[in-house]
């Protein structure tokens, strides 16, 4: 029984050569995070500046 759950083990533990699917799947979810997260930076921003120059353009 010790011999199998050994195997098991070293089985589960063992690396394995198709962990690059897997880090391309996490990059790819990290690019999509960081592009979201510019988007919604860019159009907060963009809107706050678009307010912030006609309210100057209209006391001009």
């Amino acid at each position: 029984m010790i011999e199998i759950y050994c195997k098991f083990m070293a089985f589960m533990t063992a690396e394995r050569d198709d962990e690059k699917g897997a880090t391309a799947v996490e990059y790819g979810l990290l690019v999509a995070l960081i592009a979201a997260v510019i988007i919604g930076v860019v159009a907060t921003v963009g809107t706050n500046l678009k307010d912030t120059f006609t309210e100057i353009g209209s006391k001009i």
